[in-house]
């Protein structure tokens, strides 16, 4: 996993989940490796990958089954959905809209792009 500067790490791995659910790459109820296993996967501190579960387990995203593991919750798909779609929606697309604009770009040239 290649990691950006300007995000807190544990904060891309959260990204990096909610990519694999929207994905189906990861599905309701699978396993996920533990902390350490994650932690030594990716390279990263086993602690920076119990802040980005704590977050997930916080959002209703994974659940802790005592001694076995974390798994995706049942319902994490349209959770992560309705969370990256309100993100999208009010942070990116205004951002988006404000560069088309400076670019004289419209709806209309998105719409045969390829």
């Amino acid at each position: 996993m290649e990691f950006d500067n300007n995000k807190a790490i544990f904060l891309q791995i959260c990204d990096s989940i909610y990519e694999r659910i929207l994905k189906g790459s990861l599905t309701e109820e699978q396993r996920i490796p533990s902390v350490r296993e994650y932690g030594a996967e990716i390279g990263v501190n086993p602690n920076t990958v119990m802040r980005a579960y704590e977050k997930l387990t916080e959002e209703g995203v994974i659940y802790n089954k005592r001694g076995i593991g974390y798994f995706i919750c049942p319902d994490a798909r349209k959770k992560v959905l309705e969370k990256e779609r309100e993100y999208f929606l009010n942070k990116e697309l205004p951002l988006i809209r404000q560069k088309m604009a400076l670019l004289g770009i419209d709806f209309d040239e998105l719409k045969n792009f390829s």
